[in-house]
C-alpha cells in the first residue's frame, strides 16, 4: 500500500520514493504525494526524476500525466521532453538512463521509454500551481456545502473541481438570484474570517457513531474505508459578532482531498450561476475572482 504523504501535509509538493512496481507505462510508488483523480478533485500532475542521475550531464525526466487509485496508487508516466539524455547504445540509439546507468528503449524515431524500474529511487516534483488551485477551489466547496447545509437545509450530492471554476449539486428545488446573490455573500464572509483549516484521522465506526453525518457526508463513502480523515472548518475569532455558539467548527467533513490552511487563502469567491439537474436537485457554479476577471 502506498503511503499517501498528502493525507499528513497537503502542502508538500517535492518527495523522494522508491519504484516498488512498473506496469506498460504505469509505476507504484512506495510513497507518494502526488493525489489521485477522486473526491471531486482531479489528479496532481508533474513529473518523476532519478535521484542519481549516473555520470551524464542531463537529468532524467518523465512527466506525470495521470494518477489513479484502486488497491494501491498508480502513477501513468511518460518521457518529459527534456527527460532523453546523451546516453548512446551501441546501437547508436540515444535513451533515458535508468538506475543500473544502462539506456531504455528510446531512439531517435520517438519511441517511448520505459518507466523507471523496480528499486528506482526518484524525486517527485507536483505542479504545485495546479494542486494549489485544486486546494483553494476543494476548500471553497466545503464551505459552500455548509452554507448550503447550515441555511437552505441543502444536503450536498456531488461535486467537480477543476483549476479554474467548479461546481456542486445540491438537494435543493430551485435557488434563484436572490439565494445566489445571498450564497456568494456568506462565502465571502467565511473566507475573510481567516478560518483555520486542520485535518486528522478517525475511525469509521467511532465518526458514524458520534459525528453529524448529513455535515461529514460519511455515507458517499465507500464501505471498504474503514478509517476516515476528518477535514474541520474552525469556527470565527471568539469577538466576532459571527462566532457560532456552540462550540463546534463551522464545518466538519470527511474528505481524502487537498485543502488549503486557512479559508482566507481560498481568495473571493464568484457564484457564476445555476441550473436544474433533476427533480429536487440544483448545480451551483463557482470560481474564483481571478479566474472569472480573467476569462480562463
Amino acid at each position: 500500500m502506498t503511503d499517501r504523504l498528502y493525507l499528513d501535509d497537503d502542502s508538500v509538493t517535492t518527495f523522494e520514493a522508491t519504484v516498488e512496481r512498473a506496469l506498460d507505462d504505469r509505476i507504484v510508488l512506495d510513497r507518494t504525494g502526488f493525489y489521485p483523480t477522486g473526491g471531486g478533485q482531479p489528479h496532481d500532475t508533474g513529473t518523476i526524476r532519478l535521484t542519481d542521475p549516473g555520470e551524464t550531464e542531463t537529468v532524467t525526466r518523465w512527466r506525470v500525466v495521470d494518477v489513479e487509485m484502486k488497491d494501491t496508487v498508480y502513477h501513468t508516466v511518460e518521457p518529459a521532453e527534456d527527460g532523453t539524455t546523451a546516453a548512446v547504445t551501441d546501437d547508436g540509439a540515444t535513451g533515458a538512463v535508468t538506475d543500473d546507468g544502462t539506456t531504455a528503449a528510446v531512439t531517435d524515431d520517438g519511441a517511448t521509454a520505459a518507466p523507471p524500474e523496480p528499486g528506482t529511487e526518484i524525486v517527485g516534483d507536483i505542479d504545485a500551481d495546479r494542486r494549489e488551485a485544486h486546494s483553494r477551489y476543494h476548500t471553497a466547496q466545503h464551505l459552500l456545502s455548509a452554507v448550503l447545509l447550515r441555511e437552505f437545509d441543502a444536503r450536498t450530492t456531488g461535486n467537480q473541481l477543476y483549476h479554474d471554476h467548479a461546481h456542486l449539486d445540491a438537494a435543493y428545488d430551485r435557488f434563484d438570484a436572490a439565494d445566489l446573490d445571498r450564497i456568494e455573500v456568506r462565502l465571502n464572509e467565511l473566507v475573510a474570517d481567516d478560518r483555520p483549516v486542520t485535518s486528522y484521522t478517525m475511525d469509521r465506526a467511532d465518526a458514524e457513531a458520534t459525528l453529524d453525518t448529513d455535515r461529514t457526508r460519511i455515507d458517499l463513502l465507500p464501505e471498504s474505508i474503514e478509517e476516515l480523515r476528518i477535514v474541520e472548518i474552525g469556527a470565527a475569532n471568539a469577538d466576532d459578532s459571527r462566532s457560532e455558539t456552540d462550540g463546534e467548527p463551522y464545518d466538519r467533513t470527511a474528505c481524502a482531498g487537498t485543502h488549503v490552511g486557512t479559508t482566507a487563502e481560498i481568495g473571493e469567491v464568484v457564484v457564476t450561476g445555476r441550473e436544474t439537474k433533476g427533480s429536487d436537485e440544483e448545480r451551483v457554479r463557482f470560481a474564483l475572482a481571478e479566474h472569472v476577471d480573467s476569462g480562463e
